[in-house]
């Protein structure tokens, strides 16, 4: 596992696509055996409601009291193996979130 901040061993990306605010939580696959943290991030459009909604555990799902997580912004998340994130767009917008495993 990394000790350090911005040293990581790349793993397996994955896209995950969200449903607008009021739809449902949309959920990642299973991280991997090796993954101890997780790259997010979800490009778009600025605006005043502009975001996602994000939520890491076993069987996460994300509402709209959940972290927000900034359009365009690229976050470090610390996970456990085995763990997914769930995934809803905080405004009408639907698109892509694309999270990248680490170890």
């Amino acid at each position: 596992m990394a000790q350090y901040h911005d040293i990581y061993r790349q793993g397996a990306p994955q896209n995950v696509a969200y449903n607008a605010a009021g739809g449902a939580s949309v959920q990642s696959t299973t991280f991997g055996p090796q993954t101890h943290w997780i790259r997010v991030t979800a490009p778009g459009v600025l605006s005043a409601t502009s975001g996602l909604r994000i939520k890491v555990g076993d069987n996460p799902t994300a509402d709209a009291t959940s972290t927000l997580l900034p359009v365009n912004w690229v976050e470090y998340i610390h996970v456990t193996p085995g763990q997914k994130i769930a995934v809803i767009s905080n405004d009408t917008v639907t698109g892509m979130l694309g999270a990248l495993e680490a170890s």
